[in-house]
């Protein structure tokens, strides 16, 4: 899934190249390359498929050039991810019906790969065995208010690999008390967003608990893989609904499963959680860029282009980041304030800035 803008990322991420498309960690590698990569230890590229914006096709075309051409998925506008899901699901069960899917986005950070392979493969064996829908679960190190979570039961007598167990409940963001206790009681992880099922499980699920939207894309079964897809999709997501895969399905079907799992993962949401996955300095400044001198200044974010001189004096806990035209000075607590601060510079300055 590589259609989303990353506002809370701006101003490096923006509308026209938004967060998945650029090299935030400073690597070499863009967020969508790396996702690319680490699936590639899973299946090959020609089983790879990128579901997209129309706007980022060029883009992905530039950065994933071993992929095959008819495996980008273009979106005509923006629906949330059951919608993308959903019409990928179709499109790949007309391909291969016995077809197992790993549903990943394309804008996150996992840095201990060999774990995040061993996990996908085991809930690949599951998935392949039983009609179940299955998420990674991620370990939660903090209370972070900023993920969803996944209740789950503790009793997984049956189950091969003792760290899947079944899903009990679905909690959208919690406020820090109610995510404190989450943490505190060991039954809750946080919600990935990675998902592995066989599109046969995904496609029953998504009839039987929101046919109005699976019924959009079934309807096209037939123009799947055939040059009529393209003009049927523009339809589909035309009278379709904006839905997450979370309220349409998960959170409706009682055969979803979670593997909790601890392998280096960050969903790179926020300029804060960059802050934790970049080297320090003594003072505990995060720094990407070449030519930055700091002064006085402490637990900063710092993010300018290479061949830019900086220099910063006085400043602490704030984020610093220059992008083309645009400089961004905000302190770290107010980062969420970065979503208006976008919605501000459109009314005011207009769209070519976001």
């Amino acid at each position: 899934m590589a259609g989303g803008v990353g506002t809370r990322f701006w101003p490096m991420s923006t509308t026209q190249h938004p967060k998945q498309f650029l090299d935030v960690l400073g690597t070499g590698k863009t967020l969508i390359q790396q996702t690319f990569d680490r699936l590639l230890k899973i299946c090959p590229k020609e089983n790879i498929f990128v579901v997209t914006s129309h706007n980022y096709e060029t883009l992905v075309k530039q950065q994933l050039p071993g992929l095959p051409k008819d495996n980008i998925l273009c979106e005509p506008s923006r629906k949330n991810t059951a919608p993308c899901i959903i019409y990928a699901s179709y499109k790949i069960h007309k391909l291969n019906p016995n077809a197992i899917t790993i549903v990943a986005p394309s804008d996150h950070l996992i840095k201990k790969e060999d774990t995040f392979v061993k996990a996908i493969n085991s809930c690949i064996s599951k998935a392949s065995q039983e009609d179940c829908l299955v998420t990674l679960g991620i370990k939660p190190t903090r209370p972070d208010t900023g993920y969803g979570y996944i209740q789950f039961l503790q009793s997984n007598a049956t189950e091969k690999d003792k760290r899947i167990y079944k899903v009990k409940t679905f909690t959208e963001k919690p406020d820090h008390d109610m995510a404190k206790f989450f943490v505190e009681s060991g039954d809750f992880l946080w919600n990935s967003g990675i998902f592995i099922w066989s599109t046969k499980s995904l496609l029953k699920a998504a009839e039987s608990l929101d046919p109005e939207l699976a019924n959009v894309f079934k309807d096209g079964v037939k123009h799947y893989n055939t040059p009529k897809e393209k003009d049927f999709i523009t339809q589909a997501y035309n009278t379709c609904k904006n839905i997450s895969i979370d309220y349409s399905i998960m959170e409706k079907a009682d055969n979803v499963y979670v593997r909790s799992s601890i392998i280096g993962w960050s969903d790179l949401g926020t300029w804060g959680s960059l802050y934790g996955h970049i080297m320090k300095d003594k003072k505990h400044n995060a720094v990407i860029g070449k030519n930055v001198m700091i002064y006085d200044s402490k637990n900063c974010i710092v993010h300018v282009p290479k061949d830019k001189l900086v220099v910063l004096q006085g400043l602490e806990d704030y984020i610093v980041v220059e992008s083309d035209t645009i400089l961004m000075i905000c302190k770290k607590q107010d980062e969420q304030q970065i979503r208006n601060f976008v919605n501000d510079v459109k009314v005011n300055k207009g769209e070519k800035f976001v």
